[in-house]
């Protein structure tokens, strides 16, 4: 399947370093990674702030092997935390727990992820999940987080087999929760392997995160989708659990499908636009690419005609 071969080759950074050199495969690229630099992602945060969406930043990166970087990639989101208030923008962090030392031992991990939140104050912070074998110790460590910090968040894969479950140990915890498919190349025996079945759970647990016991909790739901679908699934769902226009937000990738924001915006549902930046840009563009045909046409097309 293509889906799989762009998977694996999504570990595969030498390729990266190679398309890098191709000035046509470099402004492919920033469609969809904002840039190397934090400044480069800043300003792309205030062009899409000034136009009324919402915004969180991920400083990419995944299993870090020294403590140093663990705790270099912790210094980068604190410094475009203080950045982002210094210009009055009200991006969320979004963070995986590898990047910042969770291979290298869980404590390493939650004293980065405790000066984020820290710095980050009142403003959310979300906690990305990666691939099956991190599951566990994410969802453990979220916990421990959340007995002290309240401006922490998680995220669930719909595409994984256990991932009902986990909601609903989560749920009555009135959590702020992230719904996304899930890009990670993973077995049968974890994950849903086809679409449409990915698809079916992602509806039924989108059910659960508005349902009137998951808003009694507290539960905030934010569904990062671009799927047509789901979207009027959801939005359909909401209005007949009554739910008010704040308790539940829509995030969608920086560069894909663009034009859904403003329809989103204009039916007054929130809209928020995660953007990436970093030089570990490769394994990231590679599954955006694994994710929907239409991105690699466009990754294709802008290759013939270079």
């Amino acid at each position: 399947m293509l889906r799989d071969a762009l998977l694996r080759l999504s570990t595969k950074p030498g390729i990266g370093r190679g398309l890098e050199r191709l000035p046509v495969s470099r402004k492919v690229i920033r469609r969809f990674v904002a840039g190397e630099t934090p400044a480069q992602a800043l300003d792309v945060l205030a062009r899409l702030e000034a136009g009324g969406l919402l915004t969180a930043v991920t400083y990419l990166g995944e299993n870090v092997t020294t403590p140093k970087g663990a705790a270099a990639a912790a210094d980068v989101y604190c410094h475009v935390v203080e950045e982002a208030r210094r210009r009055r923008l009200r991006t969320t962090p979004s963070l995986k727990l590898t990047h910042l030392g969770l291979d290298l031992g869980e404590d390493i991990a939650l004293e980065n992820v405790e000066r984020v939140l820290e710095r980050a104050g009142d403003t959310w912070v979300w906690i990305d999940m990666e691939g099956s074998a991190y599951t566990d110790r994410t969802l453990a460590l979220y916990r421990r987080l959340r007995r002290r910090w309240r401006n922490v968040s998680c995220v669930l894969q719909a595409y994984l087999h256990r991932t009902e479950s986990d909601l609903r140990g989560l749920v009555p915890g009135g959590m702020r929760l992230r719904l996304c498919k899930g890009a990670y190349r993973e077995p049968a025996e974890r994950a849903f392997p086809r679409k449409s079945d990915v698809d079916r759970n992602y509806a039924r647990l989108a059910g659960m995160l508005l349902s009137k016991e998951a808003q009694a909790a507290g539960a905030y739901a934010a569904f990062a989708t671009h799927d047509d679908r789901l979207i009027r699934v959801i939005a359909d769902r909401a209005r007949e659990f009554g739910l008010a226009a704040d308790r539940y937000e829509f995030q969608m990738l920086h560069g894909i499908r663009p034009e859904l924001h403003r329809m989103l915006m204009d039916l007054g549902v929130r809209v928020r636009v995660l953007v990436p930046f970093g030089e570990d840009w490769y394994g990231y563009f590679v599954r955006r690419l694994a994710e929907r045909p239409a991105n690699l046409r466009f990754f294709l097309t802008h290759l013939a005609w270079r």
